[in-house]
């Protein structure tokens, strides 16, 4: 198992959709030199932008790119052994449409600039329970987004965690967001978006376990920074 991630490791210096700048490039302030411009110099075109964070083997991302052509995907993820996969199927499929980004979540406003994305879509991510700094819908995350989002921007979010899901309700409400749609369980809701229609590994998992899926869709338009609710209100 060590030698073929080594091995994945090698191949991954050879991918051209894939980014991997150092903590040291990005740290205090330093920008990447696509930010700003990932769709006038890297997919050459002035389509939309749309970002997966924390995308795993980049299911979703390659999803979104397979149905929706005229519009560019980057997921982004610590871990690069999870995105040798999402790489090689995209050049496998020849979407040129699809980028990926080995980094953390918290360098997104060195690596994006702006109102440069469209979308992002946070795909059954870890959680946390008992660390709401690190949930990826918390204070800390949304206003990470929001320098990077245009003014009517929408936020994702697809969890089989439903203590995930009542947390970023409060978020919503405790913020005055937009929510746009919501449901306890997406697979017995009226939803027929690429919410329904694109499901992750983990996601075919949990509904084979019986588990349902919640989904939220809301926008951080007309907000200030964020506040995180109450610990003892979760």
């Amino acid at each position: 198992m060590a030698k073929r991630k080594l091995i994945r490791f090698d191949e991954m210096k050879t991918f051209q959709n894939l980014f991997q700048p150092s903590v040291q490039e990005l740290f205090e302030g330093n920008h990447h030199p696509l930010r700003g411009k990932w769709g006038a110099e890297y997919f050459n075109n002035l389509n939309p932008v749309i970002l997966e964070v924390g995308c795993g083997k980049g299911d979703y991302t390659i999803g979104l790119a397979r149905k929706f052509p005229q519009k560019n995907f980057i997921g982004i993820d610590v871990k690069g052994a999870r995105l040798w996969r999402g790489c090689r199927t995209a050049i496998e499929e020849n979407l040129e449409n699809v980028a990926f980004i080995r980094n953390k979540v918290e360098f997104l406003g060195s690596l994006f600039a702006e109102n440069e994305l469209s979308e992002i879509w946070v795909t059954f991510p870890d959680p946390q329970p008992n660390k709401m700094r690190k949930r990826l819908t918390s204070a800390r995350f949304l206003d990470i987004y929001k320098q990077v989002l245009s003014p009517e921007a929408i936020v994702h979010l697809k969890t089989d965690s439903r203590e995930l899901f009542d947390f970023t309700d409060q978020m919503i409400r405790l913020n005055n967001l937009d929510i746009h749609f919501q449901t306890f369980d997406l697979y017995r809701s009226d939803c027929d978006s690429e919410a329904v229609q694109i499901q992750t590994f983990y996601e075919k998992m949990f509904l084979e376990q019986g588990k349902p899926i919640t989904y939220t869709k809301f926008s951080l338009k007309n907000c200030g920074k964020f506040t995180n609710p109450d610990a003892d209100s979760e």
